[in-house]
């Protein structure tokens, strides 16, 4: 029997894009062509989370994460009685990451989803403060036990900060509510460079369906709020 969408955490994938629809170059460099406003935009869903999620291509090209800094929004999440940083959870199945990155460094708890062998790199070393090993028959990571799992550890908004093939197989268990997309206004172009939902693709007769809830232009940038329909 599937399970109920109320038993994970509600998730929102927040992206900033080209207007060719976009999110890194061909060379999956850092995708750092959002304006103040789209990055004030990002920490505000961050602090509005419990959790965030992102794949190990996306830390690879960062190798660093955005923590909650606006003192507005530290003070929202303690009175919430909320610890100061959201859970940084990054995804991979082989957990290949390199330790010096300054994500390590960080100031926030950091947990890890992996299949059994990716855990083997990571086990008895201080990096992650929780370390999750699911995995299906076919050695991909089991999304469906895992988001039941953080909804038990008090993961109820979780947002997703991709990449396209974390977006991808999130979608195809049906476990994304939200996207927030950012046009921003540039051109990348490049057949090799990632968009939101990589993957193998949807068919359109079976494609995940999208209602527009708002749209809000700010200055040369175009602010897209969408929810999954049921």
């Amino acid at each position: 029997m599937p399970k109920k969408r109320t038993e994970f955490p509600h998730t929102t994938v927040v992206l900033a894009m080209s207007a060719d629809g976009k999110i890194a170059d061909i060379h999956r460099t850092a995708a750092r062509f959002g304006s103040p406003v789209d990055r004030a935009h990002l920490e505000t869903l961050i602090a509005q989370s419990d959790g965030v999620l992102f794949g190990a291509g996306t830390l690879r090209a960062y190798g660093t994460t955005l923590p909650v800094l606006q003192s507005d929004l530290l003070r929202s999440r303690q009175q919430q009685k909320k610890t100061d940083q959201p859970v940084q959870i990054v995804a991979s199945r082989s957990a290949v990451l390199d330790p010096d990155y300054r994500f390590f460094r960080q100031p926030v708890p950091r947990w890890l989803i992996t299949t059994h062998a990716g855990s083997q790199l990571w086990q008895g070393k201080p990096a992650f403060d929780k370390i999750f090993t699911l995995e299906t028959a076919q050695g991909e990571i089991d999304w469906e036990t895992f988001f039941q799992e953080l909804r038990v550890l008090g993961i109820d908004r979780l947002l997703i900060l991709g990449g396209g093939e974390l977006v991808a197989s999130l979608l195809a268990v049906n476990l994304i509510h939200e996207l927030w997309l950012t046009i921003c206004p540039l051109l990348l172009g490049g057949s090799a460079a990632p968009t939101p939902v990589a993957g193998a693709g949807f068919l359109a007769n079976f494609a995940p369906r999208l209602e527009l809830l708002t749209v809000q232009t700010i200055e040369q940038e175009v602010f897209l709020h969408y929810q999954l329909r049921a």
